[in-house]
């Protein structure tokens, strides 16, 4: 809501318009226009594998700049036909979503092209560590072999993965309850359409408190 306020703020000046945050709030409210947290309902990690599991090298680390932490996680996405599966990778210092790639499956493969999308995008990965969760598909030999091949330093949950994993999860929530993307949508066309529409605002519009009201696009491009 803060945020939301503080967007409009210029707006309402131009229009000589005189809106509290409550009086938004209420607008809102009465338009049905404000978003509930929903639970999860598909399961997409499987920690249970024979792949070598890493440490959480990454616990107390102090995250000061771009490109020295990214993010990994899974989300579903329904359709009319079944779920298919949104890869993200974030960047920690500036939030935002480096590399993503939607498919209709939980194979590696969509986490292979997220992985590749964000390191083709960056300037500098040196010293970068990737960070995950224990899933399979990060865990196996074609996806550390990638990190391993680049100098990326490959760091996992160890215990509760959804608060070792906090910020991942925060963002997987950011694009279905502010985003719309956890509607149901008509294939997994439209789903790809939602997605890189919503990653777009998502990057490029909404101002994040913990960046000073800044975008993630706009804090990555200082630092990175």
């Amino acid at each position: 809501m803060r945020k939301l306020d503080k967007s409009l703020k210029d707006d309402f000046e131009k229009a000589n318009l005189k809106v509290g945050r409550d009086t938004l709030f209420n607008v809102l409210r009465k338009y049905n226009m404000l978003t509930l947290r929903k639970k999860t309902s598909a399961r997409t990690t499987n920690s249970y594998h024979r792949f070598y599991k890493y440490s959480n090298i990454i616990k107390d680390l102090k995250v000061t700049r771009a490109n020295q932490v990214w993010v990994s996680d899974i989300t579903y996405i329904r359709t009319v036909k079944g779920f298919c599966y949104l890869a993200l990778i974030t960047d920690m210092y500036s939030r935002k979503i480096v590399g993503y790639d939607l498919s209709d499956s939980l194979e590696l493969k969509g986490c292979v092209r997220a992985l590749n999308k964000a390191i083709n995008q960056a300037k500098n990965i040196s010293g970068l560590i990737h960070h995950s969760d224990r899933g399979i598909q990060y865990c196996s030999n074609v996806y550390t072999q990638i990190l391993k091949r680049k100098k990326i330093d490959i760091s996992m949950t160890e215990e509760n993965h959804c608060y070792e994993n906090a910020m991942a999860e925060r963002v997987n929530g950011i694009l279905k309850d502010e985003f719309y993307l956890d509607q149901t949508f008509t294939d997994v066309q439209h789903a790809k359409r939602a997605a890189k529409s919503a990653i777009n605002l998502y990057n490029e519009i909404r101002l994040h408190l913990s960046l000073d009201y800044k975008t993630p696009n706009m804090v990555y491009q200082l630092s990175a």
